[in-house]
């Protein structure tokens, strides 16, 4: 089992036919490649790395921004045995280099554009290194095993320190459920997602996926706008749209959307963020098309989701796929991992037999140790279901906060803002701005209040943090909420309106 060679060849797909679009703001080709021709170039990217002396099991860490390089370099390593560590163009040096330090990374791979970590006890090879690789003689694909590690996911930690999270090349193959439980996928779709390559929602519903049933994945390379997402789909030809519920809601505000608008959409895809029902009747009623919603996370992708065959339940995400072992467990942690009954609220969590579980946290046995409860990986949601069967998302059991699809730890905020000399205490959480939409605020006790610059901080947490990470809001407070023994009620402070 090697991931890349799946996703490129289980279809069976006509060589010539095209299995990647990048396309402008409208619509316009601007660059097309078949499946014949990635997968040469995957192979070349293969054969570069090993070339470069790499070693089975190296990672390789990814600062390339959104263009075609990315597919190539990343699956170009899973395809010689190497584990690509895909990194967001957002991150500063700090960020990056924290990743660097913590996943050991043998090369770095850059596009000259992205911010670079400070190290520098690695080769480092840029655009010209990577048209190199693009150039040497192409590898087979690498026999690696099923439990082998192909790819490795940073995600924020409930400590605030982003942790690694390690994925087997079955992953791939595991992600079959959601062929039919959530897209209705076939080799005749063209499939648009509107995120990042490095995120991996994209990786997997914006390549894996199409490549891996022979369909077409289309990548839009533009100003992000929401305004232009209507013209790009209707250009594209596009009949799957992936995307988080935020850009669908922004684009009901400001793009032209109707039933008679891209009629080539069949239906709308959504994950990352809870879709709820007036965002979902909303879509539905201006554009009649359905909207499918898909539960999951880095460290298994999706398993629950509505779909053809799973009909909508608005503000639910849908059932378990098929195949899938999902369980409601009880929340007191003294008592046995028994389920919950319909109806009850209890920790949502996967059999650990699930093949498109992660491997584990990477170097972190003890936490990957944890995550388990008895048979079960606790994802960190809480949940209940219902007597039709269908799941209920009811929040998180940690602080952890949803950043336009992006988990943020609170503790990593917080301790980019403390840093700041005018900080006295710190307390980040998620704020509710309008039905649907929350805000990260920071919650500042200053050292002088008279003197505190929130700008000056702003300005601090820019330089050490992606934007996403980013508070949108600053409000200072005398001091902040805690429990008996000391510590900080996040939720409190977002809740009472401080």
């Amino acid at each position: 089992m090697n991931l890349a060679r799946y996703c490129l060849t289980r279809a069976g797909a006509d060589p010539g036919k095209t299995a990647l679009e990048v396309v402008g703001p409208g619509g316009e080709l601007l660059e097309v490649h078949t499946f014949e021709a990635i997968t040469q170039s995957v192979l070349s990217v293969a054969g570069g790395l090993a070339a470069a002396g790499l070693q089975a099991g190296d990672r390789v860490l990814l600062r390339i921004g959104h263009s075609s390089d990315f597919p190539l370099l990343f699956f170009g390593a899973i395809a010689a045995g190497f584990v690509p560590v895909p990194t967001s163009a957002l991150l500063t040096a700090l960020e990056t280099e924290a990743i660097l330090k913590d996943c050991g990374a043998s090369m770095v791979l850059h596009d000259g554009k992205t911010t670079l970590p400070v190290s520098t006890n690695v080769p480092f090879l840029g655009p010209e290194g990577i048209d190199g690789l693009k150039r040497s003689a192409p590898a087979d694909f690498a026999d690696t095993g099923s439990d082998d590690p192909a790819f490795l996911i940073y995600t924020s930690g409930t400590s605030g320190s982003p942790k690694g999270v390690l994925h087997a090349h079955r992953a791939a193959a595991a992600r079959a459920p959601m062929y039919r439980g959530w897209y209705g996928i076939s080799s005749a779709d063209r499939l648009l997602h509107a995120g990042a390559f490095n995120w991996t929602y994209t990786l997997g519903v914006g390549l894996m996926d199409p490549w891996a049933n022979g369909a077409t994945s289309i990548v839009y390379d533009g100003p992000r706008d929401p305004e232009i997402w209507p013209l790009v789909l209707e250009a594209s030809q596009a009949s799957l749209f992936a995307a988080v519920p935020s850009l669908y809601r922004r684009i009901l505000k400001y793009g032209e959307v109707s039933r008679d608008a891209f009629p080539a959409l069949r239906h709308g895809l959504t994950a990352g963020e809870a879709l709820s029902a007036a965002l979902y009747n909303d879509w539905k009623e201006r554009s009649g098309r359905e909207l499918y919603e898909a539960l999951g996370m880095s460290e298994i992708s999706t398993y629950l989701s509505s779909g053809p065959d799973v009909p909508v339940k608005p503000g639910s995400p849908g059932k378990p796929q098929a195949g899938r072992k999902v369980a409601i467990l009880e929340e007191d942690p003294t008592a046995d991992p028994e389920l919950a009954a319909a109806e009850k609220t209890g920790l949502l969590a996967i059999h650990r037999d699930e093949p498109g579980l992660m491997l584990g946290y990477w170097n972190r046995p003890e936490e990957t140790a944890a995550a388990f409860k008895g048979d079960w990986f606790q994802t960190g949601d809480r949940a209940r279901r219902d007597e039709d069967g269908y799941y209920w998302y009811e929040g998180r059991c940690d602080d952890l906060m949803n950043a336009f699809g992006y988990r943020v730890a609170p503790e990593e905020v917080e301790r980019v803002l403390a840093a700041d000399p005018q900080v006295l205490e710190v307390a980040v959480t998620s704020v509710a701005a309008r039905a649907g939409v929350s805000l990260i605020t920071a919650f500042v006790v200053p050292r002088d209040r008279h003197s505190f610059d929130a700008d000056r901080l702003a300005a601090h947490a820019m330089s050490a943090l992606a934007d996403y990470k980013r508070p949108k809001d600053y409000r200072v407070v005398d001091q902040l909420p805690r429990t008996p023994s000391g510590k900080v009620r996040r939720k409190a402070l977002g809740n009472d309106g401080n």
